[in-house]
């Protein structure tokens, strides 16, 4: 899953608002033209039967109107099952009447590709146990198993060892901040947080549990965590909004003796830590040089803005719906005011055009649109952008000037993916492993240091390993597992 913040933490995720409210009056940012790129989120599985020549007459529509055919499958009556990946809905739309108006093609179904997948749920829960007889039944369950519940009774570590705690996360939502969909609340956050556990699992071998609440609350949503603390390892807050989550998650680590780490927060500011110290090798400047705009101060931006603190970048400039966070503004939240304690050492006034003058640095974490690519210009030479929002970044590739010098998105398609995926599996790997007690800065910090040096000799091209590139979340469970154990937060 790749990182989806928002410009502001209260605020509408929408294009058309985020493109709005991220402007001053004096400064606005035009819409970068969005390249018509094919993905498989937009596919569709077509099953038709034809002639050749239909079939031919299909792809070569099909192809014209810029979708693509993934992959093509004969069944057994010579009927073709095809993946097309389309850009969007209305491509979606474009493709289904294309292919019904091909003469001579029986068309026996068209179905979205994406949730066919989702259908009846992307996880389950499987028995590694063998239950073949009755002797199997008397051990794991009844009269054998109130042994193993009274020996964990007399001694509480016991559960570690003869339950599943000690491999198992707790995905908590309860749907507030749904990627860029905003609050839609706990059900229909259920696909994500289900996507979510089949990626702890595929990446760390994790087994993580999606648990979408009703809570609304910072008080509900602490006692929820609590309440479910003693099944779990591990909590992984997930897509609940700021400024709510900044102090569920303060409080519940300080009153749970098992990790807790908000992804939406930590895990894009750890890859993105990682994705700049690579950068700056590219640029030839040290981090503790680097001048940084962050353009979105939600849950992600105050993470990575508060990480890129702890290890020393030059000077901070955060940039809300508003415009740049400075000491004139009043009435500021606590997460924001700590951008005006912290950085903006110039005293920077405006909105997002006078933040980027002259900074070696932007990171994006707002919304489709937010920044024009001309204002790249004004920044400094070999500049650094890392245009987040997704799908659709604040400013696209295509469009940035040539004194832009290393280029991430949120995206699949481009080099440089900032996705949240390289992190938390293996965070969560490596706490698990040690039974940590808790997630720290020193912890996040080796992760970042270890996502970092799996590219040990950077290009603008790859400044970051990729998802699916092997090793990748063992080596940050190594380092994390490491520093647990070097800062005592482990069980005996």
């Amino acid at each position: 899953m790749t990182t989806s913040p928002t410009l502001d933490p209260v605020e509408s995720t929408t294009t058309s608002s985020a493109t709005t409210t991220a402007t001053t009056a004096t400064t606005t940012a035009t819409t970068s033209t969005v390249p018509n790129r094919p993905s498989a989120g937009f596919a569709l599985t077509a099953v038709v039967h034809g002639r050749e020549a239909a079939l031919d007459h299909l792809y070569a529509a099909v192809s014209g109107m810029g979708a693509d055919v993934r992959s093509v499958e004969t069944l057994v009556d010579r009927a073709r099952r095809l993946v097309i990946a389309c850009s969007g809905a209305d491509q979606q739309v474009a493709v289904r009447t294309a292919i019904g108006s091909v003469d001579g093609l029986e068309v026996r179904s068209i179905d979205d590709t994406t949730f066919a997948l989702h259908e009846g749920g992307k996880v389950r829960v499987d028995s590694v146990a063998p239950l073949a007889g009755p002797h199997d039944l008397a051990m794991a369950y009844t009269p054998g198993v109130g042994r193993v519940s009274q020996a964990i009774a007399d001694d509480p570590d016991l559960v570690w060892r003869y339950t599943g705690r000690s491999n198992a996360v707790a995905v908590l939502s309860n749907g507030t901040a749904v990627l860029g969909l905003g609050d839609i609340g706990p059900e229909a956050a259920m696909p994500v947080m289900e996507g979510k556990a089949v990626l702890f699992k595929q990446f760390g071998g994790v087994d993580a549990y999606p648990v979408c609440v009703a809570g609304r609350t910072v008080d509900e949503m602490v006692a929820i965590g609590r309440a479910i603390a003693p099944t779990f390892g591990g909590i992984n807050l997930e897509d609940i909004k700021a400024p709510e989550c900044f102090e569920i998650e303060r409080r519940l680590q300080d009153e749970l003796d098992i990790p807790v780490f908000h992804d939406d927060q930590h895990g894009t500011a750890i890859v993105v830590l990682a994705a700049l110290r690579n950068a700056a090798r590219v640029v030839g400047r040290p981090m503790e040089e680097l001048s940084v705009a962050v353009v979105g101060t939600g849950a992600a931006g105050v993470a990575c803005a508060q990480l890129l603190d702890h290890v020393g970048v030059a000077d901070i400039i955060g940039v809300d719906s508003t415009g740049v966070l400075h000491g004139g503004r009043d009435g500021l939240t606590p997460t924001k005011q700590w951008f005006v304690d912290h950085g903006n050492r110039r005293g920077r006034t405006g909105g997002p055009r006078e933040a980027l003058q002259g900074v070696d640095v932007l990171l994006g974490l707002s919304g489709p649109g937010v920044i024009a690519a001309d204002w790249l210009g004004e920044m400094a030479d070999d500049a650094i952008v890392f245009a987040m929002a997704n799908p659709v970044p604040e400013v696209m590739p295509e469009v940035m000037p040539d004194s832009v010098a290393v280029v991430a998105t949120g995206r699949s398609d481009y080099p440089n993916q900032i996705n949240n995926v390289l992190a938390f599996p293996g965070m969560f790997r490596g706490l698990l492993d040690v039974r940590a007690t808790q997630c720290t800065i020193g912890m996040k910090l080796a992760a970042a240091d270890a996502l970092a040096g799996f590219v040990p000799d950077p290009t603008p091209e790859r400044i970051i390993p990729g998802a699916f590139e092997s090793g990748v979340a063992d080596a940050v469970a190594a380092a994390v597992a490491a520093t647990a154990v070097a800062e005592g937060h482990v069980r005996a």
